[in-house]
């Protein structure tokens, strides 16, 4: 692999995990809206990532998000009359939002991010240190 072609990997997987943070920001600032504007519950949004190839090596391979789906696990539903959108049984419908498991997916996403960059600065130094023994 090229010492160029890391920057275009390491720079895809930025701008996936990018993505990613900003998926986990909108599913964590939804978590406790009970309806939407279509009236229903928020449902949770994943990230799908899908393999990029740079050029004929099969070594720089980067990563893109292929699409952002919806999560269908079951809605959560909590125990609420007082709400005016409680059903008969005054239960209320909330979002599928696990904050745990989103802070965690969180925490993955910034740290591969954090990373990344740290590869691409490395590379960096490395081309540096490249172009001054050649002086």
């Amino acid at each position: 692999m090229s010492l160029f072609n890391i920057f275009e990997v390491s720079g895809s997987a930025i701008s996936a995990q990018s993505q990613r943070l900003n998926v986990v920001a909108s599913n964590l600032a939804n978590a406790e809206s009970i309806a939407g504007p279509d009236g229903q519950p928020y449902k949770a949004r994943q990230v799908v990532f899908q393999t990029q190839n740079f050029g004929a090596d099969p070594g720089s391979a980067g990563v893109r998000v292929a699409q952002v789906i919806q999560d269908n696990t079951p809605a959560r539903r909590i125990h609420d009359p007082s709400n005016p959108l409680a059903d008969s049984d005054g239960m209320v419908t909330m979002p599928n939002v696990n904050p745990v498991e989103e802070m965690v997916n969180m925490i993955s996403a910034s740290r591969s991010y954090q990373t990344n960059v740290d590869v691409m600065n490395t590379a960096k130094t490395l081309l540096q240190k490249v172009l001054q023994l050649g002086t």
